[in-house]
């Protein structure tokens, strides 16, 4: 018997920076990246004659819809009903429009009770996973995941994702509630602008994340894996200074992020494009004092402020029948 709905939950991506890019011959792009609980995408798909989406991204949602329905070669008279409960805005640096485009993805082919394929072909199906991978391993596995980045013309390596300090820490997630990252069109131009980052770099940034960053995280030292953090996220950000203000947006994201560091706060950066920033606190107790001391120094009105756990298990999918 077919389910009669099909419900997926997922978490949120933060991604800390690229690894490589520009250069033929080596690995591109790459890189480190953590899943949140929070914001999150929250959906219901059940079985329709014709394919309709509602609430939030509902737009997305369909074009994500018949892009799997022809990919999976359903017959052409497939429908499905999306209602989206919650979602995060897609360009905020959070990969919204990934874990969308995988929730539909997961949950289609278990409305249609298929088995689950791997990320990498469940990225290809939903027409994602162009770039970094992080997201794709992380709605499947969750935690805090490296990505090695690919070859032309081949998959990226698996990501690892170890325990430790990303179980236990959480973080403060300040979202503006209107700017956007760059996305689409412009970020494609951006790419064919930003020079190659430098071989010396992207060695100094895997030193970074394989002897500092993960190392902390897998024995729970949260002063180092703050530390290593900020220096992994600002040496990454920086690559891309032709087209944002140093390792930031604007200067006002970068000013935020010195504020926080003011404040006592190391583990502090961006993620992706932004404009969402980030700050690694040991629990969500400390992620709430943060956030009053923030409120406190001034105007913040613009942002909206989150208080995030990691994910480890990953995206949610469950069946109703």
């Amino acid at each position: 018997m077919s389910p009669a709905a099909v419900r997926v939950t997922t978490p949120s991506r933060l991604h800390f920076g690229m690894l490589s890019f520009g250069h033929s011959g080596v690995r591109q792009f790459g890189g480190v990246g953590l899943m949140v609980a929070a914001p999150r995408i929250r959906l219901q798909i059940a079985a329709s004659d014709r394919i309709e989406a509602t609430g939030p991204l509902a737009d997305r949602a369909a074009e994500f819809a018949r892009r799997v329905i022809e990919n999976l070669r359903l017959p052409k008279s497939t429908g499905c009903r999306i209602n989206i409960e919650s979602a995060p805005r897609e360009h905020i640096g959070l990969g919204t429009g990934t874990q969308l485009g995988l929730a539909i993805a997961a949950g289609l082919h278990a409305l249609h009770s298929l088995e689950p394929p791997p990320p990498a072909e469940l990225a290809r199906i939903a027409g994602r996973c162009q770039r970094s991978s992080i997201g794709t391993h992380g709605f499947a596995a969750g935690g805090l995941l490296v990505e090695a980045g690919r070859r032309a013309g081949r998959r990226a390596i698996a990501a690892h994702r170890p325990s430790g300090v990303a179980g236990r820490v959480a973080f403060l997630l300040l979202i503006p509630k209107r700017a956007t990252g760059l996305f689409g069109d412009a970020e494609r131009e951006a790419f064919g602008r930003i020079p190659p980052i430098p071989p010396a770099v992207t060695d100094a940034l895997a030193r970074e994340a394989l002897m500092h960053l993960l190392p902390a995280a897998i024995e729970g030292d949260f002063v180092e894996f703050s530390r290593s953090l900020y220096r992994y996220g600002k040496s990454a950000g920086e690559c891309f200074a032709s087209q944002q203000h140093g390792a930031f947006l604007d200067r006002r994201t970068a000013e935020l992020a010195e504020l926080i560091r003011r404040l006592g706060i190391e583990g502090v950066g961006q993620s992706s494009w932004g404009p969402t920033l980030f700050a690694a606190v040991r629990t969500e107790a400390a992620g709430r004092d943060l956030a009053a001391r923030l409120m406190a120094t001034g105007d913040l009105c613009e942002y909206e402020l989150l208080i995030a756990p990691p994910c480890n298990p990953g995206a949610r999918i469950e069946v109703e029948v």
